[in-house]
């Protein structure tokens, strides 16, 4: 399980919660039937509710679902919330669905299980309900990947090792030598490839060494074709050293 710390950290990151709340007013409408995967504390689904949806929140560790029925009793939504404790990858709704909440993202989608969940409920969800798939939130995430200098000098103690970085450019021990790659793009409602073999052809934009790659993932949570407009959510990036730094030039 991710630490209770790690949800109520996501609660006070502004952005995150945000821009979900404005995906979730833009893409739920009342009556809907809306599941969450994945629930934590509740709040994405306390979101739905307040649109009138009727929603089922899933989630397996007993903690979460503990604190979560606390949560929605407090906000008086625990009427218009389902709230099933059981493993995301197994279950199955009752009716046809909506729309599915899943935020269970994660920089590269390494850590935590979104593709893998997504993929396990399309597969129950079409043997149950064939012919109908519901949209999902997020829409599609974008993995991208750059070439940096990355210091990883420690008050003279040299020590390259993985780190996150929060999603803005301009990061202090950071200079960007390449600009961004996207090596897939995932559409939820798509086939959605569980491992990524990619040989990709960066192009040096400012000279110097590359000792690290930093990866990007972009989560386009729901689209207004109308406008013209995505709602999005950056995730944390991930800086990986490289086994040994390489010199460049501008154009290699």
């Amino acid at each position: 399980y991710i630490p209770l710390l790690y949800h109520y950290n996501m609660l006070q990151d502004d952005d995150r919660v945000g821009s979900f709340l404005q995906a979730i007013q833009f893409t739920v409408k009342p009556g809907m039937n809306i599941v969450e995967l994945g629930g934590g504390t509740g709040i994405l689904s306390s979101f739905a509710a307040r649109m009138g949806a009727n929603v089922t929140y899933v989630e397996r560790n007993p903690e979460l679902v503990t604190m979560a029925d606390r949560f929605l009793q407090n906000n008086n939504l625990n009427k218009n919330v389902d709230i099933i404790q059981c493993d995301a990858m197994s279950f199955i709704p009752d009716e046809p669905t909506d729309v599915v909440i899943c935020e269970m993202l994660h920089v590269g989608l390494l850590r935590e299980k979104q593709a893998q969940v997504i993929d396990s409920f399309k597969a129950n969800y079409a043997l149950r309900f064939p012919g109908h798939m519901p949209q999902f939130i997020p829409e599609v995430t974008m993995l991208m990947a750059q070439l940096i200098y990355q210091s990883f000098d420690f008050h003279g103690f040299d020590a390259p090792l993985p780190m996150f970085q929060a999603p803005v450019l301009g990061q202090a021990r950071t200079t960007e030598l390449s600009k961004f790659y996207t090596y897939a793009n995932i559409d939820y409602r798509e086939q959605i490839a569980q491992r990524f073999e990619q040989s990709i052809h960066f192009e040096v934009e400012t000279p110097g060494t590359v000792n690290a790659i930093r990866f990007a993932t972009q989560n386009i949570l729901a689209v207004n074709l109308a406008e013209q407009h995505a709602i999005t959510w950056p995730n944390q990036c991930l800086v990986l050293p490289i086994p040994r730094p390489i010199e460049v030039n501008a154009g290699d």
